[in-house]
């Protein structure tokens, strides 16, 4: 078994084989990078955002053991990355159109139309205030709209969030400590290094060393430079988030950092401490008081990071016991999911009402509620068709 970095929860070890093209959105370089071996498993991930078969998940994982190496090398071959906007025949009698959903470079929606019927997978929405992508392009004509419900019951937080990265960096500096924050590689990453290069502009965080100990965020960072048109950021923007952070990228660079007891911010993978280097960093500096872990974004029950957010004083790392003595915090309104009001005001980008709206990616909880909020625009003569279906429980991001 092994574990999703993005979910959490426990995911079998599949042999992929696949006899025709797969088609994904257009990748924006996001392919290459995303290769490791890990575990002593070979494993392969492309970027599949807004994918009919996979609408849960940020990367599709071809994982394969030494049994069958060539199995994902050649799924990867398969591959045939599509444009935005252009309608495309998969299949006979089968289109496909990707929208840009925002959330993160690449992230798509995609329209299938076949046999006159027309069905718009949402995917991951993005938000329409996210300070880095753009706002998720609106809804299409569609009959079936199958709609993403991860934030369905709640709202996000209009703006504090650099005063609250920027207050718990001064005190941990304040204390002599190190801010290691967990991140995800793709999008919450570069996220973090925005609002870090923000702060540094306006002089309104201590002036430490910032090392970002990733190899894929350090790559993916790099993509967001070479593709501005698909975000808000400046040029200037784009080069002061990469200039923010000292890139680390060998395992010996690791290993040096993980031995730093001086102040510095620390941006390392995996965002909820499920794997990655960021282990190491916290297996260090958990047990001194004067560190900070800082958590920037949703942590899925069972995780470590769950389990540090609700104040556990002990985690197991690599089989040892460590004691948690370190601050914890967790960042409110980092997500890059649109809210439900957010996913409201989406759908009724729409031309007319579809028949009928499907929820999924979302705990039963949270879909319930943006199921009755989706319910309540029956009221409304444009929306005089909407019905709502929750099924299929998901992890948050």
């Amino acid at each position: 078994m092994v574990r999703s970095e993005h979910g959490g929860g426990a995911m079998p070890t599949w042999t992929l084989r696949l006899l025709g093209p797969m088609t994904i959105e257009s990748s924006q370089g996001v392919r290459p990078l995303l290769l490791g071996r890990k575990g002593g498993a070979l494993l392969a991930c492309v970027a599949s955002h807004g994918s009919a078969g996979v609408p849960r998940s940020r990367l599709l994982c071809l994982l394969w053991d030494h049994a069958a190496p060539d199995d994902a090398r050649n799924a990867l071959e398969q591959l045939e990355p599509l444009d935005f906007g252009v309608t495309h025949r998969i299949a006979p009698g089968i289109d496909v159109q990707l929208r840009p959903a925002g959330h993160i470079l690449g992230a798509s929606s995609v329209e299938l139309r076949c046999g006159g019927v027309r069905v718009l997978f949402s995917g991951d929405v993005g938000r329409p205030d996210d300070p880095i992508m753009f706002p998720p392009v609106g809804l299409p004509e569609a009959d079936y709209i199958v709609l993403e419900s991860t934030y369905g019951d709640r709202q996000h937080a209009a703006d504090g969030v650099e005063v609250q990265l920027a207050e718990v960096i001064a005190r941990t500096v304040a204390r002599g400590g190190i801010v290691v924050i967990p991140a995800f590689a793709v999008g919450r990453a570069q996220a973090l290094l925005y609002l870090l290069s923000r702060l540094q502009a306006r002089g309104a965080m201590a002036d430490v060393p910032v090392y970002l100990n990733s190899p894929m965020a350090i790559d993916m960072t790099d993509i967001y430079l070479r593709h501005r048109a698909q975000h808000r950021l400046t040029p200037e923007e784009c080069a002061a988030m990469c200039r923010m952070a000292r890139m680390v990228r060998t395992t010996d660079e690791s290993r040096v950092l993980s031995a730093l007891r001086a102040p510095a911010v620390i941006v390392s993978a995996s965002g909820m401490a499920t794997g990655g280097r960021v282990l190491h960093h916290l297996k260090a500096l958990a047990p001194d008081p004067r560190n900070s872990i800082v958590f920037a974004g949703y942590q899925a029950g069972g995780t470590r990071g769950a389990r540090l957010v609700a104040g556990e004083r002990t985690i197991r790392i690599f089989g040892q016991d460590v004691a948690v003595n370190a601050e914890v915090v967790s960042l409110q309104g980092m997500s890059a999911h649109a809210d439900a009001g957010q996913l409201v005001d989406w759908l009724r980008t729409a031309p007319h009402a579809p028949k009928r709206v499907f929820l999924t990616h979302g705990e039963p909880a949270p879909a319930d509620l943006l199921r009755q909020r989706i319910f309540a625009l029956k009221t409304q003569v444009e929306f005089d068709r909407f019905v709502a279906a929750a099924s299929g429980p998901s992890t948050r991001g």
